[in-house]
């Protein structure tokens, strides 16, 4: 996120105009999102308003990693997708709605699981990684990523009623194994398909996931590094705990065993 910071046009000026005129934005900050690239691996629930609210700020280069398909039962919560994409390929569905929020950007759609073989040949070209996942495989993978290449990664997850969001790999603070080691026993982790997800709940989560992004890009504000958000939408609360790193943590800890 050094790199020259490209100048605006007339027409991003006026579209960007509410940014350019916050004091903590300006036109510096502005062109600091367009400079910048995201990763977001998954367009569902998550990836859904991350995606959407990120094209709309500006961000300059936006990486969209899935390899589904839209389906009906997506639409309850997936707001990037429509009737009219249903059999599709997400990324493919997805990107043609961000170009049609924002013809200023550039979407790259890779329509293909992210793998150990490939994931840092796909995310090593982006500035920031978002945890648009519903599997515990990819985002260990994702973490294990992000903290080989020494880039951040805005996490967040949902479950039923209940979402979660960090930020990990930000220098000082901890990484998603600080938090949880090792994945859970498959059989323990049932999926929305089988027990559901309240249709607006990822909105919620992945607008917090959006806004940690765009943060970082400016340097403004306190992030959620070092700090864990639990939501809970029937009661209406908000709490943080605190996360620390753990000196033995196998991927960011002072002996990591983690390896490219």
């Amino acid at each position: 996120m050094s790199r020259q910071s490209p100048a605006l046009s007339p027409a991003e000026h006026l579209r960007y105009n509410r940014h350019i005129i916050l004091p903590q934005v300006g036109e510096n900050g502005q062109r600091k999102l367009k400079a910048a690239s995201v990763v977001i691996v998954g367009t569902g629930g998550l990836g859904s308003p991350i995606s959407m609210y990120l094209a709309a700020a500006g961000v300059g280069r936006i990486g969209l990693v899935d390899h589904d398909v839209v389906d009906a039962s997506n639409l309850q919560r997936q707001i990037v997708h429509s009737e009219d994409t249903l059999g599709t390929p997400k990324v493919q569905s997805a990107a043609a709605r961000l170009k049609a929020i924002n013809p200023y950007i550039t979407i790259n759609a890779y329509n293909v699981p992210l793998t150990g073989d490939n994931a840092l040949g796909i995310l090593g070209d982006y500035d920031i990684f978002l945890d648009g996942t519903d599997n515990f495989s990819t985002r260990y993978l994702l973490n294990d990523a992000a903290i080989l290449l020494g880039k951040p990664m805005v996490y967040g997850s949902i479950f039923r009623f209940e979402g979660q969001a960090s930020v990990f790999g930000l220098p000082g603070g901890p990484c998603y194994r600080c938090l949880l080691p090792e994945p859970p026993p498959p059989h323990l982790v049932p999926n929305a398909a089988e027990v559901g997800v309240f249709g607006v709940l990822p909105g919620t989560i992945g607008t917090i996931q959006a806004t940690e992004a765009i943060k970082i890009i400016l340097g403004i504000g306190d992030t959620l590094s070092g700090r864990l958000l639990l939501y809970d939408a029937l009661d209406m609360s908000f709490d943080l705990i605190t996360l620390s790193k753990r000196p033995n943590c196998p991927a960011c800890g002072g002996n990591p065993t983690l390896t490219k």
